[in-house]
């Protein structure tokens, strides 16, 4: 079965040196041993596939030390670390294993996992993540053998297999095979959902033609699907062609050992893949009958919709139940008693600077200066919506199921009820609102002189936008027409409003300023954003979202915010803390990356985070081209960030915020639209005095972080999804596109680049190039493709192009007639007009085009 599919944890069967495989009752075996692996039994199919162990050998196996059970690193999931597309390479900073569950009487292990891995590059963008489950293997045969020499009851084979790892031990590093495979399943985070298309068998005359239809996933990570006739259209058999063009929801329910295809059934556009699992508990009969055809391929929202089940994006309307737990009748005021428990900033000059589409606003801000005109009192004021969603109840389990709003380009799939996002939580103008607030005094150069944690009530005086407050920052000594501002609360003028934002954007480049002076780096990725055709909701274009000081004024003060509520509840759980970590690059990538930028003529310093950014500050210009090595290398060295409980890690240095270079980090400021924030706002209340401490274990603590983990990253995949298929609706309509791109890895028979004026990664295939040959090699660490094109007339030679990253190419961005995607070729290095990367280094030329 495709890795895609499979979840979480991971348990591996160390093999030491040579290649082994495990059997249905882990038996070892050679792969190469097909009496063992595909032998026939009499009266039955022969075994394409290899049956899982039982629940039973598998806690034997972990007891024994026979198996290996670890955490899947979160970068090596193919669905949510890819750019745009599923067959990006991932990104080279895959992690290290992240932690090492080897408890004996663990019955419920995550994943069992056996694959065979080798140091060859691949075409699909697994190679890297080979390279790092190799060298996750490599870490944890040692406590391999340690436990083979203690535990003297194993088996004959484990003996064995333990004897030959410390033989190989003596071999040189690249003799060794160490492989691993999957052999076991228990928590699938993959929701066996996908769209697709329906298609009749091609053997009419087989016994299947008469019972199953052939559901092809868009998804080519997915297999291919048998489907029950009878839950197919009813004209389907006699008219398939009128369902050429129509998308199918079906979930994978089974797959025989002895069979290359799965067996599935359609769906309601809706599946969810609960944390207690329950859905997974329905019978094949409960949904078989609920065919439903999302609508035709090729328009955005049954397009949308496909996407959002694959991910398992809970977009179905609240149940009753669940929204009889929101104060009912609108507007809601403010109970007295509630008043006065809250420290009262209705009088304060408090506002809120969000995109001008936003409308669940959770975050607003304050500026003041004190008497002594040496200081300020700043305040951060994040919507307390944990007073709204009470512990255990309906309302508060859907927003632990959803755990993170999911933001498309055209709309939003909320986390919690609408009313309450957007009318009892928003922090809306010129309302009273219950908000919880951290407020420091703070001098003009950003020293913190004192801090105080708090529940508080509001009311903002207005809502400003990136660009108001942009406007505010670009014109200090002007004042603001009023026509050009949002409406004003009467209490509070435009110009203590203005105010206020040039004080807060003086103190946040200072405290930008010494984030990075103390070794902080800054991970930018390119944005695409667009704008929409009111009536019709298609893109009229698109642009890289520009982001500028306004929205660094803002970041700088939550990210302020979250480092000192992560103090505050650390301190006082130290063992029950929902905090945030970025683990930084793993050694061997930075080393290999270190080697590739020498090469390249790149000086890098990885030594620490602040290094790296000094390096990427220092080492490229402004121009684009630069700025493209810059992603470039960016993407190399980001990682996902990962929620954790702080009881769940021993080591209080693997805690760290790599990019922050920050030893402790959480999310409190978006409680509206992550449930990690909620959570972290009810151990503040605790730590706060409000309420009781945490009764949660640590152990149900992580496992709450590890689904907000999940549903974060699928909500990430899913917004990318979006993206592309918003762009693929803007190349067919105003296609084909052409734009210079940078190359940011190469493969044996494919490249990946990055698209300059539009911020996209795509793959480029050689074989849908019109090469006479191709060339793939490595250069020390530097891979390269020589690419011989085929003459564009008879009078021509071949032209020889080499491929390597950073190199410069020009690309034609095209739509294909299937579904909503797009594709990249590559344009002809014969093209009149067409220059080479030395004739761009350092140079705008779309300036001077235009001179």
């Amino acid at each position: 079965m495709e890795s895609t599919l499979a979840p979480g944890g991971l348990t591996y069967k160390w093999s030491g040196g040579v290649s082994s495989v495990v059997g249905p009752h882990g038996v070892g075996a050679s792969p190469g041993d097909k009496k063992s692996k595909n032998k026939s039994v009499r009266g039955k199919k022969k075994s394409i596939f290899e049956t899982y162990m039982s629940k039973e050998d598998v806690s034997e196996g972990l007891k024994r030390g026979t198996l290996i059970q670890v955490i899947k690193p979160e970068s090596c999931d193919k669905e949510t670390d890819g750019a745009y597309e599923s067959d990006l390479p991932e990104e080279l900073c895959g992690s290290h294993l992240l932690q090492q569950s080897l408890k004996g009487d663990n019955d419920s292990p995550d994943v069992i996992i056996e694959a065979q891995f080798d140091d060859s590059d691949s075409e699909d963008g697994h190679g890297n993540t080979q390279s790092v489950l190799v060298d996750g293997v490599k870490k944890l045969s040692g406590w391999v053998h340690e436990k083979g020499k203690e535990d003297a009851g194993a088996s004959g084979t484990k003996d064995e297999s333990t004897s030959v790892a410390q033989d190989t031990r003596a071999l040189p590093e690249k003799s060794l095979q160490r492989s691993a495979k999957v052999v076991y399943i228990v928590e699938k985070k993959h929701s066996r959902a996908a769209a697709g298309f329906l298609k009749l068998l091609a053997d009419k005359n087989s016994e299947l033609f008469k019972k199953y239809a052939l559901f092809s996933p868009s998804d080519h990570r997915v297999p291919r699907i048998y489907v029950p006739l009878k839950d197919c259209p009813q004209d389907f058999v006699t008219r398939p062609k009128d369902y050429a063009d129509t998308l199918f929801i079906c979930r994978i329910v089974d797959w025989k050992e002895d069979s290359n295809f799965a067996l599935g059934c359609f769906q309601p556009p809706f599946f969810s893949v609960h944390i207690n699992m329950k859905l997974f508990t329905l019978k094949l009969q409960d949904l078989s009958h609920l065919a439903k055809s999302l609508g035709q391929a090729g328009e955005i929202e049954p397009e949308t919709e496909g996407i959002l089940t694959e991910y398992g994006v809970d977009f179905s309307d609240f149940s009753s139940e669940v929204l009889e737990c929101l104060p009912q009748g609108l507007p809601w005021t403010i109970p007295p008693e509630e008043l006065s428990k809250r420290r009262d900033l209705r009088k304060d000059c408090v506002f809120t600077i969000d995109p001008s589409t936003a409308r669940d606003l959770d975050d607003a801000l304050s500026c003041k200066p004190l008497a002594d005109g040496n200081a300020y009192e700043v305040g951060v004021h994040i919507a307390d919506v944990s007073y709204f969603v009470p512990e255990e109840s309906d309302l508060d389990k859907v927003a632990a199921e959803r755990a993170t709003s999911v933001y498309l380009v055209q709309k939003v799939v909320p986390m919690l009820p609408r009313p309450l996002c957007e009318e009892l939580c928003s922090l809306n103008p010129m309302t009273d609102k219950l908000t919880f607030s951290v407020i420091w005094t703070l001098t003009p150069e950003g020293k913190i002189l004192d801090e105080w944690f708090g529940r508080t009530v509001i009311c903002s005086c207005t809502k400003l936008s990136y660009e108001h407050a942009q406007s505010m920052i670009e014109s200090p000594t002007e004042s603001i027409l009023g026509t050009e501002l949002p409406p004003m609360s009467p209490e509070h003028t435009r110009e203590e409003v203005h105010r206020a934002v040039l004080s807060l954007h003086r103190i946040a480049k200072e405290l930008r300023k010494q984030r990075f002076s103390d070794g902080a780096l800054r991970l930018d990725q390119l944005k695409l954003a667009f704008t929409l055709d009111h009536e019709t909701g298609l893109p009229q274009g698109c642009h890289i979202y520009e982001y500028r000081d306004s929205n660094k004024l803002v970041e700088e003060f939550m990210l302020l915010a979250n480092m000192a509520v992560a103090h505050k509840i650390f301190r006082a759980f130290p063992e029950r803390a929902l905090l945030r970590r970025h683990p930084p690059p793993q050694t061997k990538m930075l080393s290999d990356l270190e080697e590739f930028c020498d090469q390249m003529g790149l000086p890098m310093d990885f030594s620490s985070a602040g290094a790296l950014n000094k390096s990427l500050t220092k080492l490229f210009g402004n121009d684009k081209y630069s700025l493209a090595r810059k992603e470039v290398l960016t993407n190399m060295c980001s990682r996902p960030m990962q929620y954790f409980c702080s009881g769940a890690l021993q080591d209080q240095e693997q805690f760290r915020h790599y990019a922050l270079n920050v030893p402790l980090y959480t999310h409190f400021t978006s409680p509206i639209r992550r449930f990690a924030d909620i959570m972290v706002h009810r151990l503040l209340a605790a730590a706060l005095g409000y309420r009781e401490p945490p009764g949660v274990e640590p152990d149900a603590l992580q496992k709450q972080a590890d689904h907000c983990n999940d549903r974060r990253m699928a909500s990430k995949r899913v917004q990318e999804l979006s993206t592309s298929l918003f762009f693929a609706v803007l190349v067919k309509e105003s296609g084909p596109l052409e734009s210079e791109a940078m190359v940011l890895g190469v493969l044996n028979q494919a490249f990946d680049v990055l698209v300059l004026r539009y911020g996209v990664q795509k793959r480029i295939y050689c074989n849908a190039l019109p090469l006479r040959s191709h060339r793939f090699q490595k250069v020390g660490k530097k891979p390269e493709l020589m690419l011989v094109w085929e003459p564009e007339t008879l009078e021509q030679e071949p032209v020889q192009q080499v491929i390597t990253i950073f190199s410069l190419v020009e690309v034609v961005l095209r739509a294909e007639t299937a579904a909503l995607k797009y594709s990249a070729i590559l344009k002809h290095p014969g093209t009149e007009g067409l220059l080479g990367p030395q004739d761009r280094e350092g140079h705008d030329h779309e300036d001077e085009q235009e001179d």
